[in-house]
């Protein structure tokens, strides 16, 4: 017999505006403590000196985080010139230092090399993994640590405005696995004066906005008054760019069991194969791969199954 998760049967997405000095897992442990939610991940993690746009998926959601991950980001940040710190941003102590500050006929005249797919050397520290330890584990005992360049994709990379001649501010929109420290590190040493970055935003990941986003303390109100779950948004709203096919009856039972549907293509989005998402009653219940006239399930989403229920004392 199947041991029951405890918690409650809460599926969905809430989108947090993380405050800075926080983890991306400090975040989602507070608001599972708060909405006392069975399961809880978040897509796509920020640094504790980050603050923004935290997507924070619930219950049967978490199926659904690789999309959100996989997604465009946009970012907000402060570059400050003449010195360059370990961790590229102002965490880590100073390790280089110029006089040279660039002006901004400089600045915008460099940045159309960093668009497009570019090849980008991630920070030292960083949560990727050398040699089976973490970059940031080896370069905090003191290790040299040289992760090998990869490449990114830079969709749009906006100077907005120079305050000062220490500091300048930029826009960018980019693809996964971009590193914003990285970026401010790179066009530092190509302007000639090292930089890294002071602060940083994230302002939309995928189809998610900022403008959606609730901070900590409003957050915390809503669940203290039981209407946390009025403001979850659906599953489906992180799978908004991928086609969607209706189902009804039978089928939608079937489907739910994990049984491939024969479906006409009649009708069906561009009647191209590829993945769809599945709706019944008009609620998102899974992914599923269309091929010829099989559809076939890739992740089945069950929102209702009961699950034991929990104290707040017990949530993590």
């Amino acid at each position: 017999m199947s041991r029951k998760r405890k918690g409650r049967p809460l599926s969905g997405w809430i989108l947090l505006d993380k405050p800075e000095g926080m983890t991306s897992t400090q975040a989602v442990g507070k608001v599972r403590w708060l909405t006392q939610a069975a399961k809880a991940g978040h897509g796509g993690t920020l640094d504790p000196l980050a603050t923004g746009l935290l997507p924070i998926a619930l219950g049967e959601a978490t199926k659904t985080v690789p999309y959100v991950m996989d997604g465009s980001k946009i970012y907000r940040f402060t570059a400050r010139w003449g010195e360059a710190t370990s961790t590229d941003d102002r965490e880590g102590p100073v390790v280089a230092q110029s006089d040279t500050r660039p002006d901004e006929a400089a600045i915008r005249a460099l940045l159309p090399g960093f668009m497009g797919e570019i090849m980008q050397r991630p920070p030292a520290y960083s949560a990727l993994k050398l040699d089976g330890a973490r970059a940031y584990d080896l370069a905090r005992a003191g290790e040299t640590v040289e992760l090998a360049p990869r490449q990114v994709r830079i969709d749009r990379f906006d100077l907005v405005d120079c305050p000062d001649r220490d500091s300048a501010i930029f826009e960018v929109a980019c693809g996964k696995g971009t590193y914003i420290r990285a970026l401010a590190r790179d066009i530092g040493e190509k302007l000639g004066c090292f930089a890294h970055v002071t602060s940083l935003r994230r302002l939309r990941v995928g189809g998610f906005d900022i403008s959606q986003a609730f901070s900590l303390d409003s957050l915390t109100e809503l669940c203290q008054n039981g209407a946390a779950q009025e403001y979850l948004l659906p599953i489906e709203t992180a799978l908004d760019d991928i086609p969607a096919l209706v189902v009804t009856g039978p089928q939608a039972e079937r489907f739910r069991h994990g049984q491939s549907l024969r479906v006409s293509r009649a009708g069906l989005p561009d009647a191209q194969d590829g993945e769809l998402v599945v709706k019944a009653d008009g609620k998102a219940i899974g992914l599923a791969l269309l091929v010829d006239d099989e559809l076939r399930p890739v992740r089945v989403f069950n929102p209702d199954l009961p699950i034991t229920p929990m104290s707040r004392s017990e949530v993590p």
